[in-house]
């Protein structure tokens, strides 16, 4: 395991920056905080993201990134204290900062491929000796 400590700056977005950093290697986003200016937020069972504006805290922000793309969650809380969570999707945009620590995983392949059980496109973890991509 390799860490990869990363800070975004403003007007980065939080998804691509994380999933730039790990450029299609297997990796987790273990934990971040910083300040978001907008968050997209899709909330369980909801087709579509919603989007906040305004200041906006990053309580926890916490997931897989594989080359297929992010899973990620994130908590926010705006200025009156109210907390929002859910699937980070794109544009969520850092307000001041944003520090996060990445993990890389380099003995594995991450994919995601369709789960029949669920019915969602889900993680697939493959030792890389064991015929990974």
């Amino acid at each position: 395991m390799e860490a990869l400590p990363l800070r975004l700056s403003p007007g980065d977005d939080l998804r691509a920056g994380v999933e730039a950093a790990l450029q299609g290697r297997a990796g987790y986003l273990l934990q971040g905080i910083g300040s978001l200016s907008v968050a997209r937020l899709r909330y369980a069972g909801q087709p579509e993201p919603e989007e906040l504006r305004g200041d906006l805290e990053i309580l926890t922000v916490a997931g897989s990134v594989s080359p297929d793309g992010a899973h990620l969650h994130m908590s926010v809380s705006d200025a009156a204290g109210r907390v929002y969570d859910g699937h980070v999707a794109a544009g969520c945009i850092v307000r001041t900062t944003a520090e996060l620590l990445l993990v890389l995983l380099p003995a594995h392949d991450f994919a995601r491929e369709h789960d029949p059980a669920t019915g969602f496109t889900e993680l697939v973890v493959r030792p890389l000796n064991s015929g990974g991509r």
